[in-house]
């Protein structure tokens, strides 16, 4: 998120010096002449630090801050005063002005107190998100998140999800591939029947046939009852075979059957059943790889590749990462009947710059710790510390990750995000070719 500055000053010459001080520092600065112009700029969601003098004509700079204390008190004013201006100066930071610089000042100091009044802002329009986030997103929202990605991502659930059609989901661990199981279930004319799922690789091959085929009394020592499978108790509805690299080779010729006839023998009778089933398959590996798939059968996977499905790992759609974390936080605090709690800066900073193997999984886990007040974001290594990734490369990604979160914001719109951003439209361009981003892909 990128702070802005406003900066208010009825001394031509001085606001002319006082706006190239703080561009040069990097920021973008929109300079007004008297405040109540100023004052039309801003609202409680301005994203943006006020600068601005105390003596000016018409409505002075402490007016000004009264009025803006009214409209929003969270919203950073710092003072230039003059010699004898420092007693009113005073007296308005008590009453939360965030600080004033008496002039003359060296522009060190004025950089300086804007930077640490840009942090308090992000922060505090951050934490808003999150509140407002938690206040709006069900436990039950499917795939939360808005980049394209995820977009594009409900849109193929919804066109293939009535189709009966047997999908293959891909995607890394953690990376919620029964949640989209699920939702093709959900979304199904069979949301009525059962959804199964099975861990292919939680369970040992002595044990999988039987919760997969079902067993009649004494098909194997041990069996004393008879058992309907996972295979049958999900007709009429959706099995999900969550691993399926792991389904152990003999297993995999049984099902490849199930899956060509619709039909299953449990262990101990030469019974056929039909049964009427959707699978959804998931695997944590490229099953198309030979090299990834190991022991797995080629026809099986071709058989379950009718329809691929594929989710983006979360670092690859980074700004979807304050929505969930601020949905992960709101359930964790609900189920911990604990207060939500407040964005600090390392929180934030982890948020960002962390790779997330982990994927939502983690990401979840990681809300509960911040919630809980159990743990403090870990300190990103350094380049000095064994981190793969030199200084220039961190700012070059953090850069990226601005320019896509403009793009979101100002739903693809150039101009918007030009503003956001406080860059010349050529150097938005060059960045977007730089950094590979497709600005079609946001509108």
């Amino acid at each position: 998120m990128s702070i802005d500055i406003i900066l208010v000053d009825d001394d031509q010459a001085l606001r002319r010096a006082t706006r190239q001080t703080l561009e040069l520092a990097g920021y973008a600065v929109r300079d007004f002449a008297a405040a109540p112009q100023a004052l039309t700029q801003l609202s409680p969601k301005s994203e943006t630090v006020v600068v601005t003098d105390i003596r000016m004509a018409g409505m002075d700079g402490l007016e000004l801050f009264t009025r803006i204390r009214s409209l929003d008190p969270d919203l950073p004013v710092l003072l230039i005063t003059g010699h004898g201006d420092v007693d009113m100066a005073v007296k308005a930071l008590h009453d939360g002005a965030y600080d004033f610089i008496a002039k003359p000042f060296p522009a060190e100091r004025l950089v300086q107190s804007v930077a640490r009044a840009a942090e308090k802002r992000r922060l505090v329009m951050e934490n808003r998100r999150l509140r407002d986030a938690a206040t709006t997103t069900p436990d039950d929202l499917p795939l939360i998140g808005q980049t394209p990605a995820m977009e594009h991502l409900r849109q193929t659930l919804r066109q293939i999800a009535d189709t009966d059609v047997d999908v293959l989901i891909a995607g890394e661990t953690g990376s919620g591939k029964e949640v989209v199981a699920t939702l093709l279930h959900r979304w199904s004319r069979r949301a009525r029947g059962n959804f199964v799922a099975l861990n292919c690789g939680a369970l040992p091959e002595t044990v999988i046939e039987s919760e997969l085929f079902g067993h009649e009394v004494g098909a194997f020592t041990g069996a004393q009852k008879k058992r309907i499978g996972r295979i049958e108790h999900a007709s009429g509805g959706t099995l999900f075979l969550d691993e399926i690299e792991s389904m152990p080779l003999s297993t995999q010729v049984k099902m490849l059957r199930v899956l060509e006839m619709r039909e299953v023998s449990p262990l101990g009778t030469n019974d056929i059943r039909p049964v009427d089933l959707r699978v959804v398959a998931a695997a944590k590996v490229d099953l198309g790889n030979p090299a990834e798939r190991g022991e797995f059968r080629e026809d099986l996977y071709y058989r379950l590749n009718v329809v691929t499905v594929s989710i983006p790992p979360l670092r690859e759609r980074r700004a979807d990462i304050p929505l969930l974390f601020a949905h992960f936080t709101a359930r964790a605090a609900d189920r911990f009947r604990r207060d939500m709690p407040v964005m600090t800066s390392e929180v934030h900073r982890h948020l960002e710059n962390h790779d997330w193997p982990g994927n939502v999984r983690e990401l979840s886990h990681f809300a509960e710790r911040v919630v809980l007040g159990i743990t403090q974001a870990p300190r990103q290594p350094s380049a000095a510390t064994g981190s793969s990734l030199s200084l220039p490369e961190l700012m070059e990604r953090h850069e990226a990750t601005l320019i896509r979160e403009a793009l979101i914001a100002n739903k693809g719109d150039v101009r918007s995000t030009i503003e956001t951003l406080g860059i010349p439209r050529k150097t938005f361009y060059d960045k977007l070719q730089r950094h590979g981003i497709n600005r079609a892909d946001y509108e």
